[in-house]
């Protein structure tokens, strides 16, 4: 790779760690090309994207980037960037269910929300339901709380008609 091939490189990581406030730095060693195709068109369905990136320009581009808290420590072996949306639970889960079925990739250090994380929380993340489970349980535990208001509240109703009479 040229210089300026690799100068281009990094310039293009920088932009996307600067513009990311979501993101997975994984170890994918072990990791077979069907795997890898497999693991990437998961993401690609949950509106993520995964790069592999050489360590030496990550260091380069993490260096030059506004991103702070992650040591260059990280990049050893194999490294692959989970670049994601505005939300970070559907890329954690994949990688969280994938890695059940492959033993493949580990999180090595993340970033939700601007934040670095360690990879015990992206795993945490990934065990957590979906949006639209959690709000669903919500609304259920509301409906629940209401039905047992009105219900003491009815009660309540007709234990002072039962005294006025």
């Amino acid at each position: 790779m040229s210089k300026q091939k690799r100068q281009e490189t990094v310039e293009r990581l920088t932009q996307t760690l600067d513009g990311s406030t979501n993101l997975y730095f994984t170890d994918f060693s072990g990791l077979s090309v069907a795997h890898m195709t497999e693991f990437r068109a998961k993401l690609r369905a949950v509106g993520a994207r995964y790069v592999v990136v050489k360590n030496t320009l990550a260091r380069r581009a993490l260096d030059a980037s506004r991103v702070s808290g992650i040591e260059g420590s990280i990049f050893t072996g194999p490294t692959g960037v989970v670049l994601v949306g505005d939300d970070p639970l559907p890329a954690a889960k994949v990688i969280g269910d994938f890695a059940k079925a492959h033993t493949k990739p580990t999180v090595k250090i993340g970033m939700v929300d601007g934040a670095v994380v360690e990879a015990d929380y992206v795993q945490r993340l990934g065990l957590l339901p979906s949006r639209d489970v959690l709000l669903g349980q919500f609304v259920g535990a509301l409906n629940g709380m209401l039905y047992h208001f009105v219900g003491a509240l009815k009660a309540l109703h007709e234990q002072r008609q039962s005294a006025a009479s």
